[in-house]
């Protein structure tokens, strides 16, 4: 009875649930994100910790993680492959008022979730919200790798804040999607923002993109943003919340720059075509080919690695104005 009583007031006083989704992870990089939660200031009997396996091969163990993890910590399977199924499977388990979203490389500031909790007190009108996301690299990278480092998911927005003021719908009838927006990287929310994007997918599970094992598309993290803004939130960037996130050099690799690159702009486009804020119009078959086809010779997309990255991007750009073949 009494230990009962003791969860009971656990779960009654949670204000947080920090949730990693993760795939077949690196063990160090996920051991050096839960270090970072453990380093919290926030006191400990205020939030919880889930881990989520999305389909590892091998299973996670919970043993294994528990020894490097903060108090209040769960690992939960996901059986069906996807960041956004992991997400959702997230959400649903999460028992605190508000959420955030920790990638398995993504080791937060010790101030983070004392400083978020903070500022959604500020702000009440803000559902969503996210900071500044720096790079600590394996080794020194390639000077010509700079331009491409934000497709990393790496974010200095300056010592600003930045705050959105009464979205709506422009006169083309279509949303803005504001430039600071949060990533999913350290993305926090309340959970009338997150519950907006869970029933607005309950009958839409795959329409966006997302990654999904090896295949490197996003969207997932624009969609929660853009249904969070659809269901009348407003978001935000504040300097003061700073990650670090651990970068491979597998990731500078100009082939995987590529592919990524690829993946993410054709993914924007769906997600903001699914949303009605796309401003460029569909596209054919036929046409998107013909634009990629001169989009290798307006980016030199011959010349690697650098107009090749550039190239792949355009042809994903074009790619995802195609809209999908009807059932």
């Amino acid at each position: 009875m009494a230990q009962r009583c003791r969860a009971q007031l656990i779960v009654s006083a949670l204000q947080f649930s920090v949730l990693i989704p993760t795939h077949n992870p690196h063990a160090g990089r996920l051991q050096r994100a839960l270090a970072g939660l453990r380093a919290q200031t926030l006191p400990g009997d205020q939030w919880e910790t889930i881990l989520i396996d999305n389909a590892s091969s091998p299973a996670l163990n919970t043993a294994d993680w528990s020894a490097h993890a903060p108090a209040n910590f769960r690992l939960v399977r996901e059986p069906e492959t996807g960041l956004s199924h992991a997400r959702r499977r997230g959400f649903s388990e999460a028992r605190g008022e508000f959420a955030v979203l920790v990638d398995d490389d993504n080791v937060l500031a010790p101030d983070y979730l004392a400083n978020t909790l903070a500022l959604f007190a500020r702000y009440p009108q803000i559902g969503a919200l996210g900071g500044r996301s720096l790079p600590e690299f394996e080794t020194t990278p390639p000077e010509w790798t700079k331009e491409f480092q934000p497709l990393l998911a790496l974010r200095d927005l300056g010592s600003e804040p930045l705050v959105s003021r009464g979205l709506r719908p422009d006169g083309l009838a279509r949303n803005e999607y504001p430039a600071f927006a949060p990533m999913g990287a350290g993305m926090a929310l309340r959970r009338p923002a997150w519950t907006a994007w869970l029933k607005s997918r309950d009958d839409q599970r795959d329409l966006i993109s997302d990654r999904k094992g090896s295949e490197l598309t996003s969207g997932g993290d624009n969609d929660i943003v853009l249904c969070a803004i659809r269901a009348g939130w407003e978001v935000a960037y504040f300097p003061t919340l700073s990650l670090i996130h651990l970068i491979p050099d597998s990731r500078l690799e100009p082939e995987y720059l590529a592919r990524l690159n690829r993946g993410i702009q054709k993914s924007w486009m769906q997600v903001l075509t699914l949303h009605d804020a796309n401003p460029w119009p569909p596209l054919s078959p036929l046409a998107a080919r013909l634009r990629q086809w001169r989009a290798w010779f307006t980016y030199a997309g011959w010349q690697r690695p650098a107009g090749h990255i550039r190239w792949s991007g355009a042809a994903g750009h074009f790619a995802g104005r195609v809209p999908p073949s009807p059932p």
